[in-house]
Order: C-alpha cells, then structure tokens, then sequence
C-alpha cells in the first residue's frame, strides 16, 4: 500500500485565516513554524482552494546555500508572470530594469531598459520599482516565498519594500523558522508595521495534540481513525511535529504497507523520537547504489539533475531513490529531498571519510559546469577539508558575490575564511583587507562593523594594511551607518599607520574637513583640509586631486566665504577623464547643500543642474540622487509643498537602515505638521531629525531643526522647554562656529529670551550672530538678523525700527525666494506696523501672509491671520480667506470643513481643532456636524475611514544613498 500524499490535520483555523488574507489584497500574511510543522503544506491547500483563475500564484523559495544572485527567490517567481502582464507598451518604462534578471520574460518587459546607474544604492531603489511595478500590473497577484530565514539580505529589504506599500492586487506569504531568523522575530530584518488599507496576518502553527496526530495518520493510511493508544504513543515519540510524524510512520509500514497496532513497536525503534532514525529506516530497504545515489543528493545539498548526482555518487539509482519515496523530483529535471531535515538526517548517516570524498566528486563535478557556481565549490571544498581549494573558490565567490551587489554573501564567505584557525598568517591580511574594501561600498554595516573591530583588535595585520582597512571602517560608521563621531575616531586612529600612502590619507582628511558634520570647531576641519592639501602635493592622483578641490570649495561655500563662488569656477568641469568629472559630480552636489543653507537657492539649482548633466555625460548618476534626496529640502524652503509630504514619508522609509540620512525629509515633515497645527507629528519629526545627536547629525538641517522646535514649544506656551532647547542648539551653534547657518534658530532663541524677561541676553546674542555672519555670503542668515533685530526692537517698544528690520528680511526671503519665510516677515512687520496705529498697511501684510498660508496650505498660520483681521477689523483686508462652498449641495464640503474634516480624521478634539484653526469651540462643534452630515457618517472614526493618510505612489520618492561628505 502506498501512503496518501499528507494531509492537512488540525489546522483548520489557521486554513481559515490564511484563506482570508490571500482573498483580501493588498495583504500580508507571515505563516511561521518549526521546522516540519506543516508550513509548506498549509500555504499549499490555501492556495489550492482559492485557486479560481483569478489569481497569479508566484512561488520562490530561499536556499540554505546559495550563490550570489541578489533577490534571487523574488525572482524566481517572477519568471513565470508572463501571462498575467499587459502587452509591453502598458507596462511602466521601470520594469525595463529587470530585462537583465529575468530573459524569460524579455518579450513582455519595455524593449529598452532605463541606463545604469554608477550607484548600487540608487541601482536597487530602481530595481525594487520595477519589481513593485511589474507586480501592480499583474492584477491579483499571490506571491510566495518560502523559508524567509534563509534570506539573503537583498530579498528582506525587497520584501520588505513590497510590505511598506504592496500593489493593491498583491498577496504576499512567506513561511520562516523564527528560531533561524538572523534577527529573532523580524522576519524582514526590520520591524513590520501594517500600512493603512493592508491585510495583516501572523500565522503560527505548532505541534499537533494526540487527536491530531491520530487523524494525521489514519488520512496518511487511508482509514478513518487510529487507536487510542496507538497515537498517544506516537505522539510521546514525535511532539506532534507532522513531517516527524510522516517518516516515522513511513518507517514503520511492513512490505504490504500495514501499520503495527501495538504501541509497543514504537519503543523498538531505536530512537524514533529523531527523523534521522526514521529516514535510516527507511533507508535499509535500498540497493547499494541507490543508497549511494541518495547520499550523493544528500552531499549536494541542493536539488540537483540527474548527470550531477551520477557523477558524485558513481552509480545510477536515482529511480529507485524515487519509487522508493526517498527523492522527489522538483521540477525543472531537478532532484532532492522532500524536505532539508531530511536532506540533513541522511547527511549525518555518511560516515566521515565518504563524506569528504563525496565531497570532493562534487568539487569536480561542479567546476565543469559554465559558469562554474563559485559559492557552492567553496561549501564543498569547505566539508572536504581542502583548504587551498577553499580559500581559492571562497575568495573567487565573495568578489563575484560584491561585483553583483550581494553584499551580506561576500561577508559572509570572507568572515568564513578569516574565522577558520588553519587560515595562514600571511593570507589574513588580505582578505582582511578585502572584507574592508568590501564592506565600504555596502548596505548592510552593523555585522561588518563587528567584524572590522575585531580583526582590528588583533595584531596580525601589518600596518599598512591596518591603516587602510581602518580608515574603511571609518568611511563605513560615517556613510552607511551614520555614526559620524564613531567613524571620525577610526579615521583619525588610521592616519599614523598610512604615512607611506599619502594619497590614502588625504582621503581621510579631506572626508574630516567637511564642517557639516561631527563636533569640531570650525578652525579643526579647516586644518584638516591644508593637512590633505599638503600630502596631495605629494601623490599627484588627478582623481584624487580634484576630489580634495571638490570638498575644499565646498567648505567655502558652506561657511559663506565671500570667494566661494570664484573658487567654484576652479573645478575642473571640462577635464579630459571620467574619473576626474565624476568627482566634479559629486562636488556640483555637495554644492547644492551648501548652496541650499545659506539661502542660494538660484545658485543650488544651478549646481544641481551641473551635477546631474556631467554624472549623466560621464556615467556616475550617484550625484543625481544626492541631489534629488537634498530636493526635499530645498522644495520645503521654497514653497513647493504640492506632494511633498508624501515624497518625504517615502524618503524616511527608504531610509530605515541609517535614519540620520533622513533628517532632511524628517524636518520637512516637521516643518509641516507644525504649519498645519499638528504638534505631536512636528515634535515627532523634528526631534529626529538630528537635534539630538550633537556629533553626528547634519548640522545646518539640525540647527534649524532645533530652532523650528523652540518655535513649536513657543507656541504651546512652554517656555521652559523652548530655553532648553534654544540653549541646547545654541552651544553646538557656538562650538562649530559657522553662525552662517543660525537663521532659523537665532531668531527663534532671541524670542525665547525675550518672553522670559532676559533682554541682555537677548540683545547679546543678537551682536554675536551679527559678528558671526559680518562679512559672509549668505542671505538667509542676514535675513534672520534683521528678523532677531526686529524682534529686539519691538520688545524695547521702538516699532518703527521693528517694522523696517522685518520689512528687510521680507524682501530677502522673496528674493531667495522663500515664501514662508517671507508670510512670516509680513506678519512681524504687521504686528510693528499695528502698534504704530497704522491699521491699513497692518491688514494689507497679514492679507498677504494669510494668502500665502493658503496657497502653502499652511493651515494654522492661515487661520491665524484670519483671526488677526477679524480683530483689526471687518473692512480691512481678507487674508486667505477660503471661497466658501454652495451650502447644502450633498456631500461637498466648503474649503473651511475640509480643513476641519482632515484634522477629525487625525484624531483631533472639537478643543484641539478649535486651537489649530483659532475658532471658538461652538464654531468647530457647528463645522463637525456639518462634516458628519455632508459625509453621510455617524461618528468620527468613520470619517478617519474616509479621510485615510495619503499614501506615496508606486514611485516612492529618490533612493536615498549616502550623502556624499567625504572623498568617494
């Protein structure tokens, strides 16, 4: 009697649950489990029992050994999607990037892939569009990914790319072991939170009971029940784990394919508690070959063809191994076992020396084929103890590992041959060496950084070596990882043992000199750059001579330096080597930051232009997604604030792996929520958006960051908490000395000071930052003087000074231009021009802020201003007044009930609403009801329903890769 196929028992609910996720797109359904438990089996009947037409099922399984094929069981599945595209022309352009991955469908895909990109960062943002698009053009989508713990770090980040805004017709399984998670409980290597709209389920299944196990295996035999005793002895034997089950109760069959009723065989059984005595059993029935063919599939590993396994085990039994249930085929002419524990149980029944001769065939074997897979001959001359060949074909697998963008494999393989002890001294070096040179171009540090450190520690390394390998390190905690005052120490501890390498060294200096980041006085990163200037006299590297004049007139545009802009006419722009304009690239980019913090927003956009014309002209489009990231802000700044929320949500996303490259976007955020009276949100995004870090964080973008949350504190009436915070921004302010970049934060502290009674203080710091920017070329900190001497003036009662100092820094900031900035001004000038009695020119310039509130969509100042006019008085100018919509007319809500719709659907009070919007309480009771009314809702949760959280679209904003800081 042969064995029915196994069954589905006990799992009815979690069959339920996962039925209900996979009908429910967009979901997320994660199905974990021990090993054996029936993972496989229960996404298996879901799938078949949803099976209607309707659906594309896409499966993709990860391999314990793998060669270095980046998101390779994402796209495996993806091969066979064909018949669910759209024809070609329907297709986003994107999904041309993935022609090179999939050839299977290069006649569904855009016939011209999109140019490549210089930057692996940049590369893959674009390669996981094109995934998310292709799917999204696929309709109703089921893919599923089985055994995500074996992962490589590609896949999870994919993944996880999907789950953060998945198609709305995509479905996605994966099944794990949480006990092999390389991070316990975080299947995609990072916390997964549910997006609004998506279905999300966790599925966990564990060991049947004694019933259970009784019903398994009567559906195993094809009977109705099980005795009683029988299946509690079995349970005792297996923990109801249901793969143990079924090779046990395989083992225990007789020659007709009978089962022994007494549970007193069970106990015979040498230890059938264990599959590997289960699988013995059941392979004491084969002949010789087809025991050796067996162990050959067994050595492999991985399912294999049938010459392949011929030539490993010497003999051709792969049919008995098959009708003998032992081997299954996998498709595609390949063979393996049914399952890894089971590949695993028969591993360990090879006694020693054939395992090393097995193991050494399948060296040969393997090293016929074309292209030889590099991965697998190191694993195998890894078990076969030849050492040299492992070194060889380890060394081999981590280049080609890098050259593909698989990271996380060239570390794994390189930390594999520096963590054996037979490792030669002499060859320690290098590869150490290498997994540095590696690691600085990757994405994944923290386990790099771990690594580095320890070899480091160690004394084996000449100095040379440890110089370079240190200063690596140092560029790795400073790009990747974010850790700008950790990466400044290895830096700086490298630069003694690189004395024979000055080029290597002003590299590291000239990456130190840029002021924008660590702790350093600003006089420390201007010695650091001669000191780089110096020993590049001695290297004479073009490349690397225009990367130092890159950064060094990038400094100068960063402190304002009145020559900055001559200096910029130095760079090289026209020289004859890529790699010499590639450098200019970087530089024009670098630029357009600097450009941006000091209020040359004109001159930014000019460099950002340069960047991207010569990274375009010369291949290396790294730079171009410098800048876009750096857009952000620079939008923010200047009034395009149509989508940027949206754009900067997914900028934070993308950047969950090194959150301070994220300050920009998380100040926009902030700015933001606070302009539309979100205060939870502004305090949120601001506080992360650097201020607290005071070694690593992104200086200009942290000084305003912390002057727009003195500003918030202000505004909720906690002066407490905004002189901590002005005090806070003002010492680091103080310490780097580049006051240049004190505009926002500057006028903010001077307010502070003054509502707490401290007016010499307040006028001290005026004179400091007026010292500070003399004589530097950059107007947005000039404006932010006039506007802090406004506000000193205004508070010693001389308003006709008030209004002429704001009067001037709103003509500077329409002139950047900067529209906020210049609202802002008009309202201080309004407030000057108000206590000087002059009521009309006061309602003019609040007209005029309110209506530029309103076109920002700045909602909170908006409303101020209206309120502002109602009080000066009802025939005196109309700021920003919304056009009210035709009453009555259904669900059409007027501009004023739209405002207070979307604060509602925030969670917001009548109180909290009223407070944003400066109505009175009755009023904003009035516009909810009316809100209510018009949406044909009963409560306010249903309008949280209606109004959902804008969501990015399918192209969510820039990659965001490293800044470009230092010497690249």
């Amino acid at each position: 009697m042969t064995m029915a196929s196994p069954a589905l028992v006990g799992r009815d609910a979690q069959l339920r649950s996962l039925i209900g996720t996979v009908t429910s797109p967009p979901a997320i359904a994660q199905v974990q489990g021990e090993a054996g438990i029936g993972k496989t089996s229960l996404v298996r009947a879901a799938i078949e029992r949803t099976r209607d037409g309707e659906r594309t099922v896409l499966l993709g399984h990860c391999r314990q050994i793998r060669e270095p094929f980046p998101y390779g069981p994402v796209f495996d599945a993806l091969r066979h999607i064909a018949a669910a595209l759209p024809a070609r022309d329907r297709l986003n352009p994107v999904t041309g990037a993935l022609r090179g991955y999939l050839p299977e469908l290069s006649g569904h895909l855009p016939p011209d892939p999109p140019p490549p990109l210089d930057d692996p960062r940049a590369e893959r943002h674009r390669l996981f569009r094109a995934v998310h698009a292709l799917l999204a053009a696929a309709g109703a989508v089921v893919l599923v990914v089985e055994d995500l713990h074996w992962a490589d770090d590609g896949t999870r980040d994919l993944l996880r790319f999907l789950t953060d805004q998945p198609p709305e017709g995509l479905t996605l399984v994966v099944t794990f072991r949480r006990e092999d998670l390389p991070v316990p409980g975080l299947p995609f290597g990072h916390a997964y939170r549910r997006p609004p709209g998506v279905v999300s389920e966790v599925i966990s299944l564990t060991p049947l009971d004694v019933e259970g196990v009784g019903s398994l295996t009567g559906a195993l035999l094809g009977r109705p029940a099980l005795a009683a005793g029988f299946a509690a002895k079995l349970h005792e034997r297996t923990a109801g784990v249901p793969f143990v089950i079924e090779e046990v109760v395989r083992s225990l069959l007789d020659d007709e394919g009978r089962l022994p009723e007494e549970p007193e065989v069970l106990d015979r059984m040498a230890v059938p508690l264990l599959l590997r005595e289960a699988m013995a059993e059941q392979l004491t029935g084969l002949s010789p070959g087809a025991l050796r063919t067996v162990r050959a599939a067994a050595v492999l590993g991985l399912p294999a063809d049938e010459p392949l396994i011929a030539s490993v085990s010497g003999e051709s039994g792969l049919s008995e191994a098959l009708k003998a249930g032992v081997l299954l085929e996998h498709g595609d002419g390949l063979y393996g076992f049914r399952h890894t524990l089971a590949q695993q149980a028969v591993y360990d029944t090879i006694p020693g020396p054939d395992r090393r001769l097995a193991h050494q065939r399948a060296m040969a074997a393997l090293a016929r084929l074309d292209p030889p897979p590099l991965v697998q001959l190191a694993h195998h001359a890894h078990r076969a103890g030849d050492f040299e060949s492992w070194q060889r074909h380890g060394g081999a697998a981590a280049d080609h590992a890098a050259a593909l963008g698989d990271i996380p494999l060239a570390v794994e393989l390189l930390e594999g041959l520096l963590a054996d002890p037979k490792l030669p001294r002499e060859a320690r070096g290098p590869l150490a060496l290498r997994l540095s040179r590696v690691a600085a171009i990757g994405l994944s540090h923290r386990r790099v950084v771990r690594i580095l450190r320890h070899l480091l520690s160690d004394d084996f390394l000449s100095r040379r070596v440890r110089g370079e390998a240190r200063l690596n390190l140092g560029v790795l905690l400073s790009n990747q990882a974010g850790a700008i005052a950790a990466g400044r120490q290895e830096i700086l501890a490298a630069l003694p043992d690189l004395d024979d390498n000055p080029g290597l060294a002003a590299r590291g200096l000239a990456l130190l000199a840029m002021p924008a980041w660590g702790g350093e006085p600003l006089s420390v990163h201007e010695e650091w750059m001669a000191g780089a200037e110096k020993l590049l006299a001695e290297g004479q590297d073009p490349e690397l001579t225009a990367a130092v004049l890159a950064n060094k007139v990038c400094l100068a545009m960063l402190v304002g330096a009145p020559d900055a802009f001559d200096q910029v006419a130095t760079l090289p722009v026209n020289d004859p080597s890529t790699a010499v304009r590639r450098q200019v690239a970087r530089g024009f980019s670098n630029l357009y930051d600097a450009a941006m913090a000091l209020g040359h927003y004109e001159a930014a956009e000019r460099f950002a232009g340069q960047s991207r014309r010569i990274a375009e002209e010369t291949g290396a489009l790294y730079p171009v997604f410098l800048v876009e990231m750096s857009s952000i802000r620079l939008d923010l700044l200047t009034g395009r604030w149509n989508g940027l929320r949206e754009r900067a949500l997914a900028a934070v996303e993308m950047t969950f792996e090194a959150p301070l490259l994220a300050v920009e976007a998380r100040l926009a955020l902030g700015v933001l929520a606070l302009a539309g009276g979100e205060w939870e949100e502004a305090g949120e995004q601001l506080e992360t958006a650097g201020v607290r870090d005071m070694d690593s964080g992104f200086l200009p973008v942290a000084t305003a960051g912390s002057g727009w949350l003195v500003e918030l504190h202000l505004t909720r009436g906690s002066l407490e908490s905004a002189l901590l915070e002005a005090e806070l921004g003002m010492r680091r302010l103080r310490r780097k000395g580049v006051w240049v970049w004190g505009d926002q934060l500057v006028p903010a502290a001077v307010t502070a000071l003054l509502r707490a009674g401290r007016q010499e203080e307040a006028a001290a710091l005026v004179a400091e930052f007026a010292a500070g920017i003399e004589g530097r070329n950059a107007p947005s900190a000039h404006a932010g003087l006039h506007t802090a001497r406004g506000a000193l003036a205004a508070d010693a009662g001389r308003f006709d000074e008030s209004a002429a100092c704001h009067a001037r820094a709103r003509g500077a900031y329409e002139a950047m231009p900067r529209p906020y900035g210049a609202a802002r001004a008009a309202e201080s000038e309004a407030g000057a021009r108000l206590a000087l009695g002059d009521r009309d020119s006061a309602a003019d310039l609040v007209a005029e802020a309110g209506e530029r509130y309103a076109a920002l969509g700045a909602t909170h100042d908006a409303a101020r201003c209206r309120r502002l006019l109602r009080e000066i008085g009802p025939d005196r100018g109309r700021a920003g007044t919304p056009r009210r919509g035709r009453k009555g007319e259904g669900g059409v809500l007027s501009p004023r009930e739209s405002e207070v719709a979307r604060l509602v659907a925030l969670g917001r009070t009548n109180r909290e609403i009223a407070e944003v919007l400066f109505l009175s309480p009755r009023t904003v009771d009035t516009h909810v009801a009316r809100v209510l009314h018009k949406l044909g809702v009963r409560t306010r949760a249903e309008v949280r329903r209606l109004l959902p959280e804008p969501r990015p679209d399918d192209r969510p904003g820039p990659q965001v890769p490293v800044r470009g800081s230092g010497v690249v």
